[in-house]
């Protein structure tokens, strides 16, 4: 499964779904219908109405364990061998891109504040305590 993962985590949504879907690998059937459902739920949870998802991408990617079966084979010599059968928990967190437009906007204010000039710098405590050593010494 985490060499799955690994291919999508902070791509776009739509090469996301493409590789998984022409993956010959047995877990990316899985991750694509989770992938499909989150984009799902971040089109129906925007209030706006329907997001596009070419501004989407895969912001978050993870799995962690998820509970084990356990069977028991039988062994030589009557013992019997332990398998786990391992499942996951697969979570993708998918975020849209904000527009360059909103970006620039925002960066213009951020130019004003740069220009204007800086205060000057604290003193710190030893800068201080030398002044009032010569002070009091003067």
């Amino acid at each position: 499964m985490m060499i799955v993962i690994d291919l999508i985590r902070g791509r776009g949504v739509e090469d996301a779904l493409t590789m998984l879907h022409f993956s010959p690998k047995h877990a990316a059937k899985t991750a694509e219908k989770v992938l499909r459902s989150a984009i799902s739920n971040l089109q129906s949870k925007d209030e706006g109405g329907r997001v596009d998802t070419s501004t989407m991408f895969v912001k978050e990617v993870f799995v962690n364990g998820g509970p084990m079966m356990k069977r028991i084979s039988p062994a030589p010599m009557g013992r019997a061998f332990r398998i786990r059968k391992r499942s996951n928990h697969l979570t993708i967190v998918v975020a849209t891109r904000e527009v360059k437009a909103k970006a620039k906007a925002a960066a213009a204010p951020k130019a004003a504040e740069v220009a204007a000039p800086k205060p000057k710098k604290k003193e710190t405590k030893a800068a201080k305590q030398e002044t009032k050593k010569v002070t009091k010494e003067g």
